[in-house]
């Protein structure tokens, strides 16, 4: 059939069908039980408008809402399964995911308010040099803000990678523990005092180490904690760019600070002073948010706190603004513990410690870390010693009755028999005790880590429950 032809047929057939659409009768023919309907031109031209486009559709206000509750849900209980069982996690007392609540309440609004919250992180020789210290205040002061190394004693002797600094005058350290005349009760928060007879001068240069945080290397808030004995101490503040910053004088005695906000952070300072009192220690923060503060307390087992005058820690917590308080012991106490009744004595110490800092500082979240493993030859080989697994119990225990959480590094090592691993990975040294500075930073990021998992969760319920009432 030629084209012209097949055009032709085609043309007849519309024009037969659009005939008929012109003329079957809108409402059909009823053939018996039949009905007939046949479109009508415009039906078959524009089509049904009353038909939408899928993706036109909009869902309703509420299933967005939802939909987007239920995504912060599956987020929240990712986070908890983190909390609960994530290397290294916390154990709160009563299993209470929302411990930390409080104190995050806390940091958070703490820029806000102008203020310095502090972490004050206590510890034996295993947190010298500001190890593991540096590794949490990372985290807290990029979350929260602040800046600087914190709390330094006035003569420090032991070198830090967070400070360097120096003392000369008339001063005499007392401390409550280790080599130190003692003052019957007059510590102060650092379980030390320097008792200032006459002028003395403290010197503090930020640390130049490379990989030392940048958040610590200038303070710009400078802060003297004292107890003035006379009324007649005063102090003066200077660095590089001016031989004199601020002066200031006390007029009381008692419990007091002086502080020094300067307009410019810097990264050197001297502070000259002269009179007669006990120096409990020198803040140096930058600004205002959250400031960790590393206090090593060489070969003390964490016995040493009972031996302050309750209301001098009170006073001296207060003055600080104390958040949080981490107790880092029990290690120097294993070699010593070798029998139920040497182990029952040193749980029953560490508790009275723990309940005496609670009521000094009433509004503190309190942490409580135990010992790491710890080697000693037996039967020809290196191994845990015998009562340290019950130790760690006992003390994670003691921690969580006592509405303390607990952080077991012994687990984060890898449970018993770990250390040995560690000295071979260059995690630890040679006395099968102590952590070299990889293996303090590998604790420390762990440590670090599961705070940051702990403030993760805090945020996914606090977002839920905005969403649930908008």
């Amino acid at each position: 059939m030629k084209a012209y032809r097949v055009l032709i047929f085609i043309i007849l057939i519309l024009t037969a069908l659009a005939a008929i659409c012109h003329f079957f009768p809108k409402n059909g023919v009823k053939i018996g039980n039949t009905e007939l309907h046949f479109p009508t031109i415009k039906d078959v031209l524009v089509g049904d408008t009353t038909i939408k486009k899928i993706e036109d559709e909009v869902p309703e206000k509420d299933s967005v809402e939802m939909a987007r509750i239920n995504s912060l849900r599956d987020t929240l209980e990712r986070f908890e399964k983190a909390v609960k069982e994530g290397v290294g996690h916390f154990y709160y007392p009563n299993d209470d995911l929302t411990f930390y609540t409080p104190l995050f309440r806390k940091l958070e609004s703490a820029k806000s308010n102008g203020e310095v919250v502090r972490i004050l992180h206590y510890g034996d020789s295993q947190i010298e040099m500001d190890r593991i210290s540096c590794d949490i205040r990372r985290f807290f002061q990029s979350t929260f803000g602040g800046g600087g190394p914190g709390l330094v004693p006035v003569i420090q002797s032991i070198p830090s990678f967070a400070v360097s600094q120096s003392a000369s005058g008339n001063l005499v350290l007392h401390t409550s523990y280790g080599e130190g005349a003692r003052a019957k009760g007059n510590y102060g928060l650092m379980c030390k005092c320097y008792q200032l007879t006459g002028g003395a001068v403290f010197n503090a240069v930020a640390s130049r180490h490379k990989d030392t945080d940048a958040r610590i290397k200038k303070f710009s808030t400078i802060t003297m904690l004292y107890n003035d004995r006379n009324g007649d101490l005063s102090a003066t503040l200077s660095d590089r760019r001016s031989t004199y910053q601020n002066t200031a004088n006390s007029a009381q005695t008692g419990i007091h600070t002086f502080r020094w906000q300067m307009d410019t952070a810097t990264s050197s300072l001297r502070i000259s002073m002269r009179g007669n009192a006990d120096i409990y220690g020198i803040f140096l923060d930058d600004g205002p948010g959250v400031a960790v503060d590393n206090i090593p307390l060489r070969a003390s087992s964490g016995n040493q706190f009972t031996l302050i005058t309750d209301t001098l820690l009170k006073a001296c917590y207060r003055e600080a603004n104390v958040g949080m308080i981490i107790m880092q012991f029990g290690g120097n106490s294993v070699p010593v513990i070798y029998n139920d009744k040497s182990l029952n004595n040193y749980l029953t110490t560490i508790e009275r410690q723990i309940r005496y800092v609670k009521r000094a500082c009433p509004g503190a979240t309190i942490l409580f870390i135990g010992p790491s493993d710890m080697s000693k030859r037996q039967g020809g080989a290196m191994r845990t010693y015998p009562m340290l697994p019950r130790l760690i119990d006992s003390l994670r225990t003691i921690a969580l009755r006592n509405q303390a959480a607990y952080w077991d590094i012994y687990e984060v090592m890898g449970g018993e028999n770990s250390m040995v691993s560690w000295v071979h990975s260059g995690l630890a040294g040679p006395d099968y005790v102590h952590f070299t500075p990889a293996g303090a930073h590998r604790v420390g990021r762990t440590l670090a880590n599961n705070f940051a998992t702990a403030y993760e969760y805090y945020c996914s319920r606090k977002k839920i429950s905005q969403e649930q009432h908008k």
